[in-house]
Order: C-alpha cells, then sequence, then structure tokens
C-alpha cells in the first residue's frame, strides 16, 4: 500500500501562512520608504541609493540589537503592538549618537509556528519604529521553526544603516573638563534590565501584569511594556543647530557603564541624581528587590534614556532645543579631569 505524500506543511512550515503575511505587510512597508528605496519587498535584497553627492566624505554606520526579554511581557499580555517600536529604537538610537542618519533597517522574526495576525501586529510596530526614526523598511526574514519556540512566542531582532559626513561624527575625542551632561529622559525602561524587573516583580514579589501598585499609574504589565524612546530625529536636528561633543545612549549597563563610551583619555564625569525625578518603576523594583542604588545604576536608565555631552555655554540652548523637539532635558552633571582613584562616573547628591 503505498504512503501518503509529506509536505512541509506536515512538518510544521506553512507556506501558505508566510505568503499571507508578505501579502498582509506590503503597505506596512511601503509607508516606511524613502525616496532612495529602489525595490519593493519580496525580493531577494533590498536595494538602497546613497545620494553620496550629499556628503564630502560618506560613512556608512551600522547597528544590530533586539528587544530581549522585554518580549516576555508581551507574551504574558498577548500584546505584540509595540515590541516592533521597541527593536526599532534599539538599533537607531545606537547609530544616531554618531550622527549618523538612519537610511534603512531590516528585521528578523523567528517562531515556531506562523500566526499571521500575532506577526503582523509585529511588523506594525517595525514600520511605526521605521516612520518615527525617518529610517526606510527595506526587507527582513520571517522565520518558521518548529519545536525552536514555546508555543505563541518568537525572537526578533534588527540592523539598521546609517550615514554619516566624516567630518561630523560624533565620537567624544574633544570632551573635556568643563563639559556639560544633558539627559534626555526616558519612557521608562526602555529595552534593558527586563530580566532582573521580571525576577523582582514576577517572582520575588508575585505580581501578575494586571496588578496594580500605589506608585504607579497603570498596571505593571502595562508600564512595563511602554515603547522605547526613538532620538534619531531630534539627535539629527540638535547637532544641525548645537555644538554636541559625545553622546551616549543608556541601554544595558545603565549610565555607569555607558556614559563611559564616549570619553576620550583624561576624563570623567560627575552625574548629579537629584537633577531628575527617577521614574516610579525604579523606585518600586528597587525597593521590593532590595537592589542596591549603585546596582540599579549599573542595570536600568534611571530615567535617561540619552546624554549629550556640551560646552558649558551651550548649555541652555541645548535644553531649549531639546524641549522644543518634544523631549524633557535636564543638566545631570559635568565632566572633570580624571582621577586615578575616581571612577569614571562619580554620582553626586
Amino acid at each position: 500500500m503505498r504512503a501518503s505524500m509529506t509536505t512541509y506543511r506536515d512538518a510544521g512550515v506553512d507556506i501558505d501562512a508566510g505568503d499571507e503575511f508578505i501579502d498582509r505587510i506590503k503597505p506596512l512597508v511601503r509607508s516606511t520608504f524613502r525616496p532612495e528605496v529602489l525595490t519593493d519587498l519580496g525580493g531577494f535584497g533590498g536595494l538602497f541609493r546613497l545620494q553620496a553627492k550629499k556628503y564630502e566624505d560618506p560613512v556608512l554606520v551600522s547597528g544590530t540589537d533586539g528587544v530581549g526579554t522585554k518580549l516576555k511581557i508581551a507574551f504574558l499580555m498577548d500584546r505584540h503592538e509595540t515590541v516592533g517600536i521597541d527593536l526599532v529604537a534599539m538599533c537607531v538610537n545606537d547609530i544616531a549618537v554618531s550622527g549618523a542618519e538612519p537610511l534603512f533597517f531590516l528585521d528578523y522574526f523567528a517562531t515556531g509556528k506562523l500566526a499571521v495576525p500575532k506577526a503582523e501586529a509585529v511588523l506594525k510596530g517595525i514600520a511605526e519604529g521605521c516612520r518615527q526614526a525617518g529610517c526606510a523598511l527595506i526587507g527582513g526574514e520571517t522565520a518558521e521553526m518548529p519545536s525552536m519556540y514555546a508555543d505563541g512566542e518568537y525572537d526578533l531582532a534588527g540592523f539598521a544603516v546609517g550615514v554619516v559626513d566624516k567630518p561630523k561624527i560624533i565620537d567624544g575625542r574633544t570632551i573635556a573638563p568643563g563639559d556639560v551632561l544633558i539627559g534626555l529622559t526616558s519612557t521608562g525602561l526602555h529595552s534593558n534590565g527586563y530580566s532582573l524587573a521580571r525576577r523582582v516583580l514576577f517572582e520575588q514579589a508575585k505580581f501578575t501584569v494586571t496588578s496594580r501598585v500605589p506608585e504607579l499609574d497603570r498596571p505593571v504589565g502595562d508600564v512595563l511594556l511602554t515603547p522605547t524612546r526613538i532620538y534619531a530625529k531630534q539627535i539629527m536636528a540638535l547637532i544641525q543647530e548645537c555644538p554636541i561633543k559625545g553622546i551616549a545612549h543608556i541601554t544595558g549597563g545603565g549610565i555607569t557603564e555607558n556614559l563611559p563610551r564616549v570619553f576620550p583619555p583624561g576624563v570623567r564625569a560627575q552625574v548629579r541624581r537629584s537633577a531628575w525625578k527617577v521614574p516610579p518603576i525604579f523606585d518600586v523594583i528597587a525597593k521590593l528587590g532590595a537592589v542596591a542604588q549603585d546596582e540599579m545604576y549599573r542595570v536600568f536608565n534611571m530615567g535617561i534614556g540619552l546624554i549629550l555631552v556640551v560646552p558649558s555655554d551651550a548649555a541652555d540652548t541645548v535644553i531649549q532645543r531639546a524641549t522644543a523637539l518634544g523631549d524633557r532635558a535636564h543638566r545631570i552633571g559635568h565632566i572633570v579631569a580624571a582621577n586615578d582613584g575616581k571612577p569614571l562616573v562619580e554620582y553626586v547628591e
């Protein structure tokens, strides 16, 4: 007796679902296109024509990142419209701090079994993030891998490419004692520290995503799922109008680890913790988990998502301009000469 024919769907991969997904997201992808995009979705590669004549000496800047265990919050809440914004933010903020304008973005979406509505919700967030950053979503990969992921779960990665004129690269080399630190506020945890946050809030405190605590104005899950702030357009505007010496994206490692990444030899920073109001979610985590203050500032952004290093005589102008662009900005410290006995980031009250 002849055995029935085995198909890819029998092995857990649904090609028809993948085709449906591509058809449904084409309008989303096209909504992010810039004039330089030469290809539509569905080709083997995305073509982007670099307008090299706009630059004296164009330098491409690339970055890649993911969303981390913040995805676990999306799974618990079955809400998937915003993690795509997080994905774009983590990549484009990283390349924008060097002065690079984000040009295009690609995503990687991997899951055990493709659920088209859920995947489409994720792509809506990615497209929204690209629109916020001003970059084009020119391609990506959707991988359906049975048995690789728990039911209903997926993983995300992103890749961004930008361009900056070589003479205008922001690399921190001119940072000197007396320069001022301007902090732009974050929208919350952004996309870092979620392993510690989940351990404290869900394992130790036994909260659920719907739990409410007096310090927070929304359920815990809503607070944790708040999208990462995309600073790319603000950075592009500020560097055109203000003398910016260095920019640090405050991601994993917090202010303690990320700010020194833009320092030249011979300098360190004094950061004044009282200069801004720390969002209550961080106080909740610190209190419930008995997490030391120094550890909090090494793990989380503590309410500051971006730090600009500027000459002292430009600080007020930068604060005013950043505020006009939609960001709350604070003078949070200054640069001093390095001292072998002091850390590169010293916190003062």
